[in-house]
């Protein structure tokens, strides 16, 4: 079995980051709007953008939560499609990758 603890370590920073940005985007979503019609459209605009961000912030999140999964349950490294190791540079490179380089393709 490889030693992933440094890519583990990483995943877990990574993921402390994400949630903090996703918890600061939440607050900001929670303001109550301006009384000014004009300032309203703007936040409203702004709200849309900041939903975008949290959507990816999101979906990352759960990427990166699955990968520490898998390295609790022993099947970090390996490929999902085919079954064969990934390549350590390829994890190094992407470490939420489920895929092998050539099943990615």
């Amino acid at each position: 079995m490889t030693d992933y603890s440094g890519l583990k370590q990483q995943l877990e920073q990574r993921l402390a980051d994400l949630l903090d940005r996703a918890e600061v985007i939440e607050d900001d979503l929670r303001h109550p709007l301006d009384a000014d019609f004009g300032e309203q459209a703007i936040d409203l605009a702004d709200d849309e953008a900041l939903e975008g961000v949290d959507d990816v912030l999101r979906a990352e999140i759960g990427q990166v939560r699955n990968a520490l999964l898998r390295i609790e349950n022993g099947t970090y490294g390996t490929c999902a499609n085919c079954g064969k190791p990934i390549a350590e540079a390829r994890l190094q490179a992407r470490p939420i990758a489920t895929r092998c380089i050539e099943c990615a393709a």
